[in-house]
C-alpha cells in the first residue's frame, strides 16, 4: 500500500497488549440526503462495485475495555483520508465483548465479532491466542502496526467482480462473478459502518476518557450465497441501530469461500455525507 498508510511515529507499540485464550435516525438522514451525494436513493439507489483485482480487507479487533486500543483506533481513523479507501482496501473495526466488565460495557461490541476473531486464532493455532488491538490484513495476522510499519504491498491477483447494492435499505443485494472456474460455494459478509462515534467512558481501563471510533461495525451479517448462471448472489438485511446516530455511514461487504475466513474480494463505500451531532453509543 501507499506510504500514507504508514503508522505515525508517535503511535508505536502500546505499553502492553491485552490477551485472551446504524440508527433509524441516520437512515432517515441518508434517505433524505441521498447516498453520500444528494438526490433520491429510492430512484437512484446505491451501488458499489469492485474491479477484477482482489481488494484487501483490513480488520481491527478492538474494545473500549482495553487501554491499549485508543492509539490503534486513532491510526485507523486516519484511513478515512487515505488514497485507495474502498477501491484499494476496505477497513472495518470490530468491537469485541470479552473485555466487558461490571464497570464498563462496550456499547459497540457485537458477539459475532469476538466469534470471528476466536475462529481465526483457532484456525492458526496461534500461541498468542487472540488479543486487542489485533489487525488482520487479507485474512492474516498483521503486527506491523506495533512497529510503525506500512501495510504490506498487495500482489495484483484477479478474483472477480463484487457488487453491493440497495434501493430500499435495509434490504441489500450482493452479486459476485468469480474469475476462477469451478468455485461456486461462497459466503457473503456485510457490515454497516458508523463514523465519528463518541463514548465518555466512566469505568474500566479507559475511565475518564472520551473515545472516538470510526469504521465501527454497527450491524454485521453472514449469509451463504446462491449460485445461478455463473454468478453468486445473496439478498440480506443490514438493519440500523436505534441507539446510535453516527455523523457518517458506510456499507461494506466481503466474500469468502464457503465456511472459510480468508476474504476473496471486498467492496464498500460511503452512504451518508454528514448529519447532526453523534450519539454516545456505549452504556
Amino acid at each position: 500500500m501507499r506510504a500514507e498508510l504508514t503508522s505515525p511515529s508517535g503511535w508505536r507499540r502500546p505499553g502492553r497488549v491485552h490477551r485472551a485464550g446504524a440508527s433509524v435516525t441516520a437512515l432517515v438522514l441518508w434517505l433524505a440526503a441521498g447516498p453520500g451525494r444528494g438526490g433520491d436513493p429510492a430512484a437512484t439507489g446505491v451501488r458499489f462495485q469492485s474491479g477484477l483485482a482482489a481488494v484487501p480487507l483490513l480488520e481491527l479487533y478492538t474494545s473500549e475495555g482495553c487501554n491499549s486500543c485508543p492509539p490503534a483506533e486513532a491510526w485507523f481513523s486516519t484511513l478515512q483520508s487515505a488514497p485507495g479507501l474502498w477501491k484499494g482496501f476496505v477497513p472495518v473495526a470490530l468491537h469485541v465483548d470479552y473485555w466487558d466488565s461490571q464497570e464498563w460495557k462496550d456499547g459497540f461490541a457485537l458477539p459475532e465479532c469476538g466469534s470471528r476473531q476466536r475462529a481465526y486464532a483457532s484456525q492458526w493455532q496461534s500461541p498468542q491466542g487472540y488479543y486487542t488491538p489485533e489487525f488482520i490484513w487479507r485474512g492474516m495476522e498483521w503486527r506491523g502496526w506495533y512497529a510503525g510499519q506500512s501495510l504490506p504491498l498487495v500482489p495484483s491477483l484477479s478474483a472477480g467482480v463484487l457488487t453491493l447494492s440497495s434501493t430500499t435499505p435495509p434490504e441489500w443485494t450482493a452479486v459476485f462473478t468469480p474469475t476462477r472456474p469451478g468455485l461456486r460455494s461462497f459466503d457473503l459478509h456485510a457490515a454497516l459502518l458508523g463514523f465519528d462515534l463518541r463514548a465518555q467512558v466512566t469505568g474500566g481501563e479507559n475511565r475518564g476518557r472520551t473515545l472516538r471510533h470510526d469504521f465501527v461495525a454497527l450491524a454485521l451479517t453472514t449469509v451463504p450465497m446462491v449460485w445461478t448462471n455463473g454468478t453468486a448472489r445473496a439478498d440480506f438485511r443490514l438493519p440500523p441501530r436505534a441507539d446510535v446516530v453516527p455523523r457518517r455511514l458506510a456499507a461494506v461487504a466481503w466474500i469468502t469461500l464457503g465456511h472459510h475466513l480468508e476474504p476473496v474480494q471486498a467492496v464498500g463505500g460511503w452512504l451518508q455525507s454528514g448529519s447532526s451531532a453523534p450519539s454516545v453509543g456505549a452504556k
